[in-house]
């Protein structure tokens, strides 16, 4: 039988599997036994779509137009993003865009000014 990591978050020795996860029963936390292949590092550098490094602070431009979902409200091409902070996941930038609110987007879908 072989052995299973400990949990990367309080290094708790009583990790299961579960299908593809693992799972911690002291924390409670879940990670992939196949590795980090499907999880985003949280010190990855995010670029835009051209491949400028972003950082929390930037000012970006988005280059297509973006649905919002559960809405009718469309993010137009050109639309400026001030004082943008990046978050880990797909959607890895959180702003506020006028007219609309507050959301999240995807680095692939913006450009640096």
């Amino acid at each position: 039988m072989s052995q299973l990591p400990p949990c990367p978050q309080c290094a708790s020795p009583y990790s299961y599997a579960d299908g593809d996860l693992l799972i911690c029963p002291e924390c409670a936390h879940e990670w992939s036994a196949a590795g980090d292949s499907d999880a985003v590092d949280a010190d990855a550098p995010i670029k835009d779509a051209v491949g400028n490094l972003l950082q929390d602070g930037d000012t970006v431009t988005v280059i297509k137009d973006l649905k919002v979902k559960g809405s009718s409200l469309v993010v137009k091409v050109g639309t400026k993003v001030k004082n943008i902070r990046l978050c880990g996941g797909d959607h890895d930038i959180d702003c506020k865009i006028d007219g609309i609110g507050a959301m999240k987007l995807k680095s692939m879908f913006v450009r640096k000014v």
